[in-house]
């Protein structure tokens, strides 16, 4: 028998090193329901699509990491405060999103799902073991005791002497069924989508975060029909793709698996080789291909769209870095970051495709939470942090968050990130799913920009500024996550981009076209290209492409911004002016505001306090769009 692992008990020393607080206690099942069904027959279409906005990284109180410290919410409280609704939070605060979401997966852990809530709460399935309800009468008490208890879980784990009901498969199950039925009585079709998914948590090799969730297209008649994988199985990705297929082939349903942010993998994220470290092989390749069309660029833990010593000519790839180490502060080198990071795989994949047929690394752009609270912000002046400790208080700013050898990772240095936007027909599982396997789907670190991304070869000038701009982009070209190939004689590649800000945010600074090629000897290359930006009248592109910054308008003594700087609407037609119809390229595009007040200032005006000077006051939000592959053949 393998090795077991408790989900997130290498990750453990992240949350003890947050604090563990001892909260009032909220059952299991008893949040009041108060979802409505909506007839097939009223659900709006749109043929050119609406952008749906959501998170795909939620977790509740039934993950063991985050009930272990205070959280108290479950799925059920996940999902009304996701359709909009105030909910009471860990710490007794009154919590509510400024703006609804449209959807929302909830992404517990499968590993030993809903186990730490029935310790919790001395459930009768699980006080019949001793050590169990010893371990029930600690944490009732809180604070070094609760502590304890998790000490002796990683002591148990390491030793494979678990109690058994933290593997138990049948309890397991029976979680896993209320689970879908909860999140079934919050689905709405036309109105908010609640999809049913799980976090798969390998930690392989000790806190290397190789996590993924996954989100199931149908229903509760499919979901049900097997319990999900969990790593005491395995913690191989390539036996969770195996598994994907084996649940696709019996149940006749449909899964994708989105990676998380890989800045905490230590270079296992994006690893050119197999898991066990033999060559990449086509078969392999092809699963990955299938399952993992989608990747986290961004969340609470770090963006890893790039990093200055993979981009060092792109003066934005220093944006929320975590580079630390990994989950539980194995120190990380430098090599480590050449596969870890989004656009690097992105070119990776490149050169992979030209080796073996089919590119494994072909992913869209999506972005989460990671919320281990229940409650899903990713707004910088409501912002809930990642734990219990990281909710609002004066505190939670310099909490000790991960002690690494060569620093500490701050309570600051969390991100209020991110949401994804989904352009679909639809608000219901089956078109949101859709929409995300063909990859029309763009990342942002919490605004809801609004960003159309078209790509082809006969696109025009005149069609940016069309009335019928969207239906021209869809006709002419595919957009955001498609594939244009044969470039005809003498065209290059054309592309109609379109954004528009979020009301409530800041202006626009710039769009910016992000391009990656494999050259004729097989070396990958990248170039940003600024291709239409705010405050035209006043600057300008210099002889390298470079453009000045749009200024700050930013007084952190109030936490406000003035949008007299930057434009509320950015369009444009752009060519490809470097375009070798033979080499293979990728392109994705980057919109960027101007700086407003980061959640640090926010707090600092709110509790009145005084922050060291390495705690950022501003924050220039991005959205990231999937992006658009060509092939020359």
């Amino acid at each position: 028998m393998k090795a077991i692992k408790f989900i997130s008990l290498a990750s453990l020393v992240f949350l003890f090193a947050l604090g563990c607080k001892k909260e009032k206690k909220e059952e299991m099942n008893t949040e009041e329901l108060s979802a409505e069904t909506t007839s097939q027959t009223e659900i709006p279409v749109n043929p050119l699509k609406n952008v749906y906005w959501g998170d795909q990284h939620v977790h509740t109180a039934w993950s063991a990491d985050a009930g272990a410290v205070g959280t108290r919410l479950g799925p059920e409280g996940a999902l009304r405060f996701a359709r909009g609704e105030e909910v009471t939070s860990a710490t007794r605060q009154k919590a509510k999103l400024h703006r609804p979401l449209d959807w929302v997966a909830i992404s517990d852990h499968s590993d030993g799902a809903g186990v730490i809530t029935a310790v919790i709460e001395g459930d009768e399935a699980v006080m019949g073991d001793p050590i169990v309800a010893q371990y029930h009468t600690d944490m009732e008490a809180g604070g070094e005791k609760a502590a304890a208890v998790m000490m002796d879980l990683i002591n148990r784990q390491s030793n494979n002497n678990l109690p058994p009901v933290f593997t138990d498969p049948e309890f397991a199950k029976s979680v896993w069924l209320k689970n879908i039925d909860i999140v079934e009585k919050f689905n709405e079709p036309g109105k908010f989508t609640a999809f049913i998914a799980y976090e798969w948590t390998s930690n392989f090799g000790g806190g290397n975060n190789l996590h993924r969730n996954v989100i199931y297209r149908d229903g509760p008649e499919i979901g049900k029909l097997m319990s999900p994988m969990t790593t005491f199985d395995s913690e191989n990705p390539e036996d969770l793709w195996k598994w994907m297929a084996n649940f696709e082939e019996k149940t006749g349903g449909s899964l994708l698996a989105i990676p998380h942010n890989g800045n905490l993998s230590n270079g296992l994220m994006f690893k050119n080789t197999a898991f066990d470290g033999s060559p990449l092989t086509k078969e392999l390749a092809t699963l990955r291909n299938k399952y993992e069309v989608l990747y986290e660029i961004t969340q609470g833990k770090g963006t890893s769209e790039t990093h200055p010593i993979l981009s060092p000519n792109d003066e934005f790839a220093n944006f929320e870095i975590w580079d630390k180490g990994n989950l539980v502060l194995v120190p990380k080198t430098k090599e480590m970051l050449q596969t870890e990071y989004g656009r690097k795989a992105l070119k990776d994949g490149l050169k992979l495709e030209e080796e073996l047929g089919i590119n494994p690394f072909k992913y869209g752009f999506v972005s989460g939470t990671d919320t281990h609270t229940a409650l899903s912000t990713a707004e910088e002046d409501n912002f809930w942090g990642k734990y219990p400790t990281s909710e609002p208080s004066p505190e939670r700013w310099e909490e000790k968050a991960l002690d690494f050898p060569s620093g500490f990772v701050r309570g600051w240095e969390l991100g209020a990130s991110g949401y994804t936007g989904v352009w679909a027909e639809s608000n219901t599982r089956a078109s949101l799913w859709d929409t995300m396997k063909r990859k029309e789907t763009y990342a942002s670190t919490g605004p809801r920009i609004t960003v159309r991304f078209f790509g082809g070869f006969d696109y025009t000038e005149s069609d940016a500024e069309n009335a019928n701009a969207v239906a021209i982009g869809y006709d002419k070209g595919v957009p955001m996550g498609g594939d244009i190939s044969s470039a005809p004689k003498g065209k290059a590649p054309t592309f109609l981009i379109h954004a528009v800000k979020d009301p409530a945010s800041g202006n626009l600074d710039r769009i910016q076209v992000v391009k990656g090629w494999l050259d004729a000897d097989g070396n990958t290359h990248e170039k940003i290209y600024n291709v239409v930006w705010g405050d035209a009248d006043t600057r300008s592109l210099d002889a390298k492409g470079n453009l000045p910054a749009v200024g700050n308008t930013v007084d952190v003594a109030t936490a406000t911004w003035k949008n007299n700087i930057g434009d509320t609407e950015l369009k444009t037609f752009w060519k490809d002016p470097d375009f070798e119809p033979s080499l293979k390229a990728f392109y994705y595009v980057r919109v960027l505001e101007i700086p407003t007040p980061r959640w640090t200032t926010f707090d600092a005006v709110k509790y009145m306090l005084e922050m060291t000077d390495d705690v950022p006051r501003t924050i220039q939000e991005r959205a990231y769009t999937s992006p658009i592959w060509y092939n020359p053949n």
